[in-house]
């Protein structure tokens, strides 16, 4: 692992208080995520983290990877009322009915994109195909026209908890749009 960027170098303004937003910043934020079963993984937290901060659904990723079998699709789209129980008794997690639901929906929803021939990472690629798109309004969006386009995608497909707003966090995250502050040290002109 490579040794930690000096806290004295500029960064998106974000990640500038919080040690465990800078070294997320630093280490993840906007790295391209281009394997399936990471990016459905990325997709689970960013609706986690709806209504909350950021903060709060990295100190708890640990715990969410244990609740949820390491992020295994396949082990996820068999829990059933029982595991929703246990895991909304689960102090690791955040515990929300409606987005632990959902989380098992979405892995459903992934699964049956699968068994159809239909690799999510792909299918994403086809929606973005120009990764990373730069975010050269110079404004701090919460959502786009693409991350409209992408959240109706996902939705047609059965996936919830996945608004404009969310996927367009998790577009960020993944590396999909490039949102660097241009005085941050992170960010990369585009080519």
């Amino acid at each position: 692992m490579p040794a930690p960027a000096p806290e004295n170098l500029p960064r998106c303004r974000w990640a500038v208080t919080d040690p465990l937003l800078r070294q997320y910043h630093d280490e993840e934020w906007g790295v391209p995520i281009r394997d399936s079963r990471e990016l459905w993984e990325t997709l689970v937290l960013e609706s986690f983290q709806a209504g909350l901060s950021w903060a709060i659904v990295l100190k708890r990723r640990e715990g969410f990877r244990k609740a949820f079998a390491n992020f295994d699709p396949e082990k996820v789209a068999l829990f059933t009322e029982q595991d929703i129980d246990r895991l909304m008794q689960d102090p690791g997690i955040i515990r929300a009915r409606a987005k632990i639901k959902a989380t098992i929906g979405n892995a459903q929803a992934y699964l049956a994109m699968k068994e159809q021939g239909e690799d999510f990472a792909g299918f994403i690629a086809s929606l973005v195909p120009n990764a990373p798109i730069y975010n050269s309004t110079g404004a701090v969006l919460a959502q786009s026209p693409l991350s409209v386009t992408v959240s109706k995608a996902l939705k047609a497909r059965g996936f919830r908890f996945v608004g404009p707003v969310i996927v367009y966090a998790w577009m960020q995250a993944v590396g999909l749009i490039h949102d660097h502050d241009p005085s941050c040290f992170r960010y990369k002109p585009q080519v």
